[in-house]
């Protein structure tokens, strides 16, 4: 079983940002979407639930064609895809409970009590024990998105998206956050996607890594092979040269 976007085109108006985007995501692994800011890491990712709808191509989730799920079915493969924002996209006037705990209560038969104790066990595994009752505007950045982690793994979803996870954070931070991807794969056995230009995350965490560049992915391998490349547009990215990236064909 796996995700897998085939031939995704996508634009905003006249600036084409995904053209002919194909990749698998394969089961049990974690893979990382490194890229320039802008190049459309975010939008791909957003169409695996249907945030976004491409202009041509496909998004397979486990054999089902994504742009053909109704309302219900939609819901349900949402359950099964957490996302994890960005910037948490916590709703400020909730506790961090009832933050977490809002994807429960779609789910038929699911009591308050219920809610509650799964919610309490998602702030414990993500060591925001004690937290439920404050609002988002009370957590610093690393628990705010440790709070939309937790949120993410509610409904015991088989895969995770990840937005940028350690943007904006200091090293300490950031290294929490890896560590906590790393468990979600170790404790949940959760297939995990990480959109990054975080080299040093993208390293330490990912099974296999990918580069978007110019609408298509243009590298695809373990994180020793991107090491070993001499394609160079990669080499630049991964090293901090533009004087590569400028001279590439």
């Amino acid at each position: 079983m796996s995700i897998r976007l085939i031939d995704v085109h996508k634009a905003f108006g006249p600036k084409q940002v995904l053209k002919g985007f194909s990749l698998e995501i394969r089961e049990g692994q974690t893979l990382s979407i490194i890229g320039g800011s802008g190049v459309g890491k975010s939008v791909a990712l957003k169409h695996v639930i249907r945030l976004l709808e491409p202009d041509q191509g496909e998004i397979w989730v486990d054999g089902r064609n994504v742009a053909t799920l109704s309302r219900e079915e939609l819901y349900e493969l949402r359950r099964e895809v957490g996302y994890v924002f960005q910037f948490a996209a916590l709703f400020d006037s909730m506790t961090v409970h009832d933050n977490v705990g809002m994807g429960l209560k779609r789910i038929p038969g699911w009591t308050r009590g219920r809610i509650s104790e799964r919610v309490e066990e998602c702030l414990h595994l993500v060591d925001l024990d004690g937290y439920g009752e404050r609002f988002p505007a009370e957590l610093s950045g690393g628990q705010r998105k440790r709070a939309g982690l937790a949120r993410a793994i509610a409904t015991a979803p088989k895969y995770l998206l990840y937005d940028e996870p350690t943007t904006g954070l200091d090293p300490v931070t950031s290294a929490v956050i890896n560590e906590l991807i790393m468990r979600m794969r170790r404790e949940l056995e959760v297939t995990g996607v990480v959109i990054t230009h975080d080299m040093e995350s993208a390293f330490r965490i990912s099974d296999r890594i990918a580069m978007l560049h110019d609408g298509r992915i243009r590298f695809e391998g373990t994180p020793d092979q991107l090491r070993e490349t001499q394609d160079p547009v990669v080499r630049g990215f991964i090293e901090g040269r533009p004087d590569l990236l400028e001279v590439a064909p």
